[in-house]
């Protein structure tokens, strides 16, 4: 059995819509190029059709991991983000040890965006916060070493 894949609605909207488009407008396209260039004869140094062919590759594999993260999709719902303590979905504000604040938002995998400060709820960072409260001070275990942090504030997101 697959492990669920985590995720709030905008999320699973913006798969959504990654899908449609792919499937609906941009492969439809393609198909047409790539027939249109399979009809003006070799296609052995045929830039349209060998460029097209492989692009519709990365499409075809896009929309089987597209298809397959929506299959195993787990919305949560954001009624039941709390401020009590972290939960996935949460808006964390915490402040390093050199007394710097940084605001993430813990989201699914699908949904990481680093400019955002949006991150998975796998990082070391979200483990290292989930299920702690307001005032917790929390060891993260990264890669580049532990570092402690304290949780300033929980807040739901778009409040």
């Amino acid at each position: 059995m697959s492990a669920k894949n985590y995720i709030t609605p905008d999320g699973l909207e913006k798969l959504k819509v990654e899908l449609r488009k792919l499937r609906d407008d941009e492969r439809p396209k393609l198909l047409e190029t790539i027939a249109w260039a399979a009809s003006n004869g070799d296609r052995s140094e045929n830039a349209d059709y060998i460029y097209g062919k492989k692009r519709l590759r990365e499409i075809e594999k896009r929309l089987r991991f597209l298809m397959k993260r929506l299959e195993m999709a787990e919305v949560v719902d954001p009624t039941t983000i709390t401020t009590e303590k972290v939960t996935f979905g949460a808006v964390v504000t915490i402040c390093d040890e050199d007394g710097e604040e940084t605001t993430y938002q813990i989201v699914g995998e699908d949904e990481i965006d680093t400019k955002s400060k949006r991150i998975s709820w796998k990082s070391p960072l979200a483990k290292a916060l989930l299920g702690k409260k307001q005032g917790d001070a929390v060891t993260v275990h990264r890669p580049a070493g532990a570092i402690e942090v304290e949780i300033v504030l929980i807040k739901l997101p778009n409040s």
